[in-house]
């Protein structure tokens, strides 16, 4: 019985390790199961109870408070590179036109290859356009209305 509660001490210390690491909310509801097991363990536990603990530890954690706790931590980070194009304003300075593929805009003094959002929907030079998302190195764009 020693031994196991040797066994969840070492996983516990990998697994905070490890999101000491990533810092991505990846292993911490794993250590937090982890924990759980090690105490059952020391108050000598069978093995089945200790793996059911951990099981069930965390991935209850993992459902329920992970998403809470992305959204809590996430909350004010700030965007980055392309990801923060998503909602500007940008400017037609070639004509775009999904079905022969061509297309340009500006944003922000960048030029950048578009696409519209509604595939049949020509958009002509010098219309007001938003980013509504990003396919690859194309910004897709819709007319501001």
């Amino acid at each position: 019985m020693q031994n196991m509660l040797f066994v969840w001490l070492v996983l516990l210390i990998v697994f905070i390790i490890v999101e000491l690491a990533t810092m991505g909310l990846t292993t911490i509801w794993f250590a937090a199961g982890t924990l759980v097991a090690a105490i059952a363990a020391a108050v000598h536990a069978p093995l089945v109870i200790q793996v059911a603990l951990f099981l069930v530890v965390s991935i209850v954690l993992l459902l329920f408070t992970r998403p809470i706790a992305v959204r809590y931590f996430n909350k004010d980070r700030i965007k980055t590179n392309v990801e923060s194009m998503v909602g500007r304003q940008a400017i037609v300075i070639s004509e775009i036109n999904n079905l022969e593929g061509i297309g340009q805009v500006t944003v922000g003094g960048q030029e950048w290859a578009a696409r519209s959002r509604d595939e049949n929907l020509e958009i002509p030079v010098g219309t007001v356009v938003i980013v509504c998302a990003i396919s690859g190195v194309k910004l897709i764009v819709e007319p501001k209305i």
